[in-house]
């Protein structure tokens, strides 16, 4: 069985996401079964490398509410995060463009031997604890080195657009099925949980997926969809329309959306999630 997550690198609720879901694969008693397979979604595929100015800041005038109201979210963040054993430095984040962090990963997991799991828990630390800025070049060779990757295989990668298709192939399967905002889980290509959750509700996630296991997946309804599970019609949570440049809302302040902002990934021919 499998587990598909749809994530970004500069997304505080994917980090927590992240951590909740390797402590429910811990809990649940027949975690081991389950493969987790990583995609690329990039919230904001315009950004520049590297955005100046605090992340809080922008956020909070892009979204019409007050510096403190978003002070207050991300205070309440840092806080979960260290619940979890995490150290969120939201103070130090530094926004900007993650499509290179990303065709990182690609490579990274295409060398094996753990690569891929090894750079990612570098790049995530490096931006939600270190104020790393992952569109930088220099930084995404010094992490990718540090995680024990070759840095002349990083500015080859970087100087080209190597791996970009395989971002680009993650992004239309999240279009396809309805995907909006991050993260977001899909259990054995059937069932979908969207946002952090607690890890409680990942558990019984993974219990259900595994009482089901053998029982092919329904597809999904006209119009995109992850069958069985939340992502119907526009997405998981519900999504407004973009046409009206608006964000997705995630719902309950525990996916990137509605906080971090996001976009419909362009529509591409693909079909079901693929590693």
């Amino acid at each position: 069985m499998r587990i598909d997550v749809w994530f970004d690198l500069v997304c505080p609720f994917c980090h927590l996401g992240k951590r909740r879901l390797e402590l429910a694969l811990a809990d649940f008693e027949h975690g081991e079964e389950f493969d987790v397979v990583w995609h690329s979604y990039e919230l904001d595929r315009s950004a520049p490398a590297v955005q100046d100015g605090e992340v809080v800041d922008r956020v909070a005038a892009k979204y019409g509410v007050s510096r403190e109201q978003m002070v207050a979210t991300h205070e309440h963040m840092a806080s979960e995060a260290a619940e979890l054993g995490l150290d969120f430095q939201w103070e130090r984040l530094v926004g900007g463009s993650s499509y290179n962090a990303h065709r990182l990963l690609h490579l990274a997991r295409s060398k094996g031997h753990g690569q891929g799991e090894q750079v990612m828990d570098r790049l995530m630390r490096g931006w939600f604890s270190e104020g790393a800025a992952l569109g930088d070049e220099d930084t995404l060779v010094r992490l990718g080195e540090e995680a024990g990757l070759d840095a002349h295989d990083i500015r080859e990668l970087l100087a080209g657009d190597d791996f970009g298709i395989d971002v680009r192939t993650d992004e239309a399967v999240a279009s396809q099925i309805g995907i909006t905002a991050v993260p977001t889980f899909v259990f054995d290509q059937k069932y979908a949980v969207q946002g952090a959750q607690p890890v409680d509700i990942i558990v019984n996630a993974l219990r259900h997926t595994f009482e089901d296991r053998g029982n092919p997946a329904t597809p999904p309804a006209q119009g995109g969809g992850c069958a069985g599970g939340c992502c119907g019609g526009g997405g998981c949570g519900g999504a407004q329309d973009e046409a009206n440049g608006e964000a997705a809302e995630c719902g309950e302040g525990q996916g990137c959306g509605d906080l971090c902002g996001t976009r419909t990934p362009d529509p591409a021919s693909a079909s079901t999630p693929h590693p």
